[in-house]
């Protein structure tokens, strides 16, 4: 910071023009590598906004409402690693104006739903649904402003969050992927209610808006623009007190809470290239590799850090630990946060097949998910862009899962799945198309994992490239 506060007092003591060359080269290289932090540091917060503006401009969503996928989502959600399997609601909300009522329904009958509940910065508040805290009773979560001091009704579950805004993520479980299936999902998902709680005597009507025709485009921009994201959040969100180092480094760039944030003619290429810079760190961190889950030397990995898994259950509170970088990586690729990963879902991650190589979309691949999946509701596996980790374009289904009345199934109860451009002869109902012109990456997911899971008592093997004659 000497060195930043010495070229800053020779730029402001003599004209622009005749700055000491020196000096400048002190501060733009300071500026980029405070930026390349800013990143890294503000990649949950900025994740969180690039849904949040999607949902503003191109939909008829707004904060407060719900908005819902009324299909099984397709490659027009091209959000981060979402799930094609069940039906997808969200909730944006902010308490800027007092406590938020997340009113969720019991499971009823065959009727059911995952959610978790987060922060602006992703940080998990509750998971609620048939396996989250309330064990499929239903709720009405109550999230508290920062500071709050009022008293919170009997009924009323309260969540104190560190900030004002923040989002809900409620899947509607599918018996399959039939129409009426799909329709008694969404029906189940209207029973939702968000109202303010000062209206809970007699709350407003819950507004929902079918965005599934929209293309709705939250991947990562990977340029200067970012900022205007990471920009948003800090002006709407009070400070945490953990972050509070990041003040000074965000002022370098012009971020500041309270006034306008401005690209230049002269920082734009400084911050495109730190953005740029923080972009090859985390991928290079993802490309080496997440740790094995299923064994020391399997493919499959843990779908984030150990690290952060544990940090995210303890809020952050850890007295010596903060795994920025890991939360940076795991933000660049995927959204929501878990408070108990693996108590309702739990996620694998494999980005190459038996051999070490990455996943080629235009060559053939094959898995076979042995019988007995351990899980109390369903599995899935869903493949993703490398690049984009969206739903690959284009494509006419992005997974195949135990609710696909069409998976066909081997004698001992296995299924064999088929990833790549064109489907095996006889196979397409067991197949996952690919780009053959892009990587791409695959997600296991595994709905009420039992004990059996997690002790490895059944072990999903690695893809294997099909060798043709």
């Amino acid at each position: 910071m000497r060195l930043l506060a010495l070229a800053l007092t020779l730029l402001l003591a003599t004209p622009l023009a005749a700055a000491d060359h020196g000096a400048r080269k002190i501060f733009d290289a300071e500026l980029e590598r405070a930026a390349v932090e800013a990143v890294i540091w503000g990649m949950p917060a900025v994740n969180y906004d690039l849904m949040r503006q999607e949902m503003l401009t191109k939909t008829p969503g707004k904060v407060g409402g719900v908005i819902y996928w009324g299909r099984p989502l397709d490659w027009k959600n091209q959000t981060l690693t979402p799930n094609p399997d069940a039906l997808y609601f969200m909730v944006f909300f902010t308490t800027k104006d007092g406590p938020v009522v997340l009113d969720l329904p019991p499971a009823d009958g065959r009727a059911s739903f995952n959610g978790n509940i987060v922060t602006a910065w992703q940080l998990p508040l509750e998971d609620a649904g048939l396996l989250g805290v309330d064990k499929g009773k239903g709720a009405k979560f109550v999230i508290l402003p920062p500071g709050f001091t009022g008293s919170v009704p009997d009924g009323f579950t309260p969540l104190k969050s560190e900030v004002y805004g923040g989002y809900m993520l409620f899947r509607s479980n599918l018996a399959s992927h039939s129409d009426a299936d799909v329709n008694a999902s969404i029906a189940y998902g209207k029973r939702l209610k968000v109202y303010p709680l000062s209206a809970a005597q007699n709350p407003p009507e819950t507004s929902f808006s079918d965005v599934k025709d929209i293309m709705f485009d939250s991947t990562i921009k990977w340029d200067a623009s970012l900022f205007d994201n990471l920009d948003r959040v800090v002006q709407e969100e009070p400070w945490i007190e953990r972050d509070k180092i990041m003040i000074d480094k965000l002022r370098t760039i012009g971020i500041e809470k309270g006034k306008p944030f401005t690209r230049d003619a002269r920082t734009e290429p400084l911050l495109d290239r730190a953005v740029k810079e923080a972009h090859t760190f985390l991928a290079a961190r993802y490309d080496a590799g997440l740790p094995p889950f299923f064994s020391d030397k399997s493919r499959w990995t843990y779908p984030a850090y150990p690290s952060l898994i544990k940090a995210a259950a303890s809020d952050f509170k850890e007295p010596d630990a903060y795994p920025v970088d890991d939360r940076g990586v795991a933000y660049h690729y995927a959204y929501i946060g878990i408070k108990r990963l693996g108590a309702g879902q739990f996620y694998s991650i494999s980005i190459r097949d038996k051999d070490g190589r990455d996943f080629d979309g235009g060559k053939s691949y094959h898995l076979r998910v042995p019988p007995n999946v351990p899980v109390q509701q369903y599995w899935s596996v869903t493949a993703y862009d490398r690049e984009t980790h969206a739903l690959i374009k284009n494509m006419p289904r992005a997974s195949r899962s135990s609710q696909i009345a069409e998976l066909e199934k081997n004698e001992d109860g296995s299924v064999d799945l088929y990833f790549g451009p064109k489907a095996p002869k006889g196979k397409d109902a067991n197949w996952i198309p690919t780009d053959g012109k892009r990587k791409f990456e695959l997600m296991f997911r595994a709905y009420g994992p039992t004990e059996d899971f997690f002790a490895k008592k059944w072990v999903l093997p690695d893809v294997e490239t099909v060798k043709h004659r």
